[in-house]
């Protein structure tokens, strides 16, 4: 029985389908076009946010009700819109054709001015003292909306977010907006803005809370703080420890934070979330520099080296003109800010008929505070020295060093405003394993000056002593060779020096100079212009500056700027190609 059921209705469903098929009844659906007449001011506004003007197009609807509905809902957010840009007493009129063919006539009439600011302050910020009164009038000063000016949603919006920031990026960090009021007046087109901020009370730093360690040592997050206990929250320091944190090869994220719980406020945990990064790495590259030709090298490196933090980088670098091998390990940075490495080096060179064998064991220790890197180095080596028609001559030495460096630029890949500025002074003596009493003195000067609009000219200074009796004993890396690319082009790579038989080796002092005018005529390509002159002597009396000068090409890649030089050395009466990166700091 329920089987002849099921049958019998299916057959009346099957026999109603073929005659609502028959009767030949179809309801088409008509495009609804909407001409949008409205000023220039906001009808980008309207055209991107009214949804009956999306691009997909919209269908009238069928019956009269949905087509009124559809109205209103157009004229209602056509209204909302206009509010949010400081339009309050919009006219909106909307022509209806039964064809789909609609007109909507927007005046916005009047846009409304900010008549008044007023901002509160109220928790510890709002007590008494000379401290927070300047911390209020700052933020007063700094508020974006002033009167006189066209009222916006998303402008304050964002000066509330401002404002909320400027006060919880030190000291109150749970501070929050309380009130906020934009009292309309659309009789007048003006607005009066009102805000209330609670600062809460103020926080203080405690202890580390570190999460997220594996395989590295307990202490390791430790070493890398610079935040004292008891000290005030400020929003900035506890984002320089994420950043150093995060620049650290150890991790692969970093994230610095409090909890900001009004009752944590007298000693706030400091939370530091961390995800180590792979520890262990195997390198290949290849490159070539008209300097010292191809070069292919291979390179290893473990960032948590005996499972104590160290980093270990060691490789094999081969190159037409210089063969190295090294091996070198970096501590974390003490609590004090420095940073110790020593390592070991084997170096092999043939350049301009003066071959270098040299092996070396060092100790150094760096420290970066802002935009000034220092660097004390001690190194004991062993130099074998082979010059083409000159006797063979070795060296030994113990150096310090000490080099002093600030970068003073707007970007570090690609400057164009700034300079950097270096001083180097180092030395050996007799008395303590040097054959050569000697002192050496260095300083370097790149300054970068706009032009135009994206043009950059580049001026450059450079000049070195080595003070001792002669350069014999004195290492060949505390003597002066100059020529080739980023010193004085038009000359070969370390060319221009003392010549020892057939062989041009290091001298007593040095002095280059060079400007250069880089045009930019794309974003990424560019072509210079330059001039170089510079020399390395072994006595002022024999120092003559050598010229060179020519035009190159420029391409900002991802590691700053590579730079393709064609060069005219006046003195060899010759062309040189010359190909590196354009900055070196």
């Amino acid at each position: 029985m329920t089987a002849f059921r099921i049958h019998a209705l299916l057959r009346l469903w099957f026999v109603a389908l073929c005659l609502g098929l028959s009767s030949g009844t179809v309801f088409a659906q008509v495009p609804l076009q909407v001409e949008l007449d409205a000023p220039d001011s906001v009808r980008p506004l309207l055209e991107r946010y009214l949804r009956i003007l999306e691009p997909d197009g919209q269908v009238l609807p069928e019956v009269q009700a949905d087509r009124v509905a559809l109205a209103r809902r157009t004229r209602r957010e056509a209204t909302e819109l206009l509010a949010t840009e400081g339009y309050f007493t919009p006219e909106i009129r909307l022509q209806r054709e039964p064809d789909g063919r609609w007109q909507l006539s927007v005046e916005p009439g009047p846009r409304a001015s900010i008549a008044a600011v007023e901002l509160l302050f109220d928790g510890d910020l709002a007590g008494d003292g000379e401290t927070r009164a300047e911390r209020r009038a700052a933020l007063r000063q700094a508020w974006a909306l002033a009167p006189g000016e066209s009222f916006r949603q998303s402008a304050w919006d964002d000066a509330k977010a401002r404002l909320l920031d400027g006060v919880a990026v030190r000291d109150y960090a749970a501070a929050r907006i309380i009130d906020s009021r934009a009292e309309v007046d659309p009789d007048n087109a003006t607005v009066q803005l009102s805000v209330t901020v609670d600062s809460g009370p103020r926080f203080f730093l405690g202890p580390l809370e570190v999460s997220g360690l594996q395989d590295l040592p307990p202490d390791f997050v430790e070493r890398f703080n610079m935040l004292e206990p008891g000290e005030p929250f400020d929003q900035e320091r506890l984002l320089a420890l994420q950043t150093v944190l995060q620049n650290s090869p150890q991790f692969g994220s970093v994230v610095v934070d409090i909890e900001r719980d009004p009752a944590l406020a007298a000693a706030v945990p400091i939370r530091v979330q961390v995800t180590e990064a792979q520890s262990r790495y195997l390198g290949f590259g290849v490159g070539y520099s008209t300097n010292t030709g191809f070069r292919t090298e291979m390179s290893w490196r473990d960032v948590n080296f005996f499972d104590r933090g160290w980093e270990l980088a060691t490789g094999l670098r081969l190159e037409q003109r210089r063969n190295a091998a090294y091996a070198d390990v970096f501590l974390p940075p003490a609590p004090a800010g420095h940073r110790d490495s020593f390592g070991a080096a084997i170096e092999r060179s043939t350049v301009e008929g003066l071959t270098l064998m040299t092996q070396a064991v060092g100790v150094a220790r760096t420290r970066t505070r802002g935009n000034i890197d220092t660097r004390l180095a001690l190194r004991l080596q062993h130099e074998q020295r082979d010059p083409d028609g000159a006797p063979s001559t070795s060296r030994n030495s113990l150096t310090a060093n000490w080099t002093w460096i600030r970068r003073r630029v707007d970007d570090l890949l690609d400057p164009r405003r700034g300079d950097v500025l270096q001083f180097d002074i180092g030395g050996g003596a007799k008395a303590v394993l040097s054959d050569q009493d000697f002192l050496r003195l260095y300083g370097r000067y790149v300054r970068y000056l706009p032009f135009v609009e994206r043009d950059v000219l580049i001026l450059r200074v450079e000049g070195g002593a080595t003070l001792a009796p002669s350069r014999d004993g004195v290492p060949h890396d505390f003597l002066f060779r100059t020529g080739g690319t980023q010193t004085v082009r038009g000359y070969a790579f370390e060319s221009l020096g003392v010549r020892e038989g057939d062989a041009t080796v290091g001298g007593r002092y040095l002095a280059t100079l060079s400007a250069e005018y880089v045009r930019w005529f794309l974003p990424q390509w560019g072509a210079a212009a330059f001039v170089d002159a510079g020399d390395a002597a072994d006595s002022r009396d024999t120092f003559a500056l050598k010229t060179g000068y020519g035009v190159g090409a420029r391409w900002k890649s991802p590691a700053g700027p590579l730079a393709v030089d064609l060069a005219y050395g006046h003195d060899e009466k010759r062309l040189r190609l010359h190909f590196g990166i354009a900055i070196a700091f």
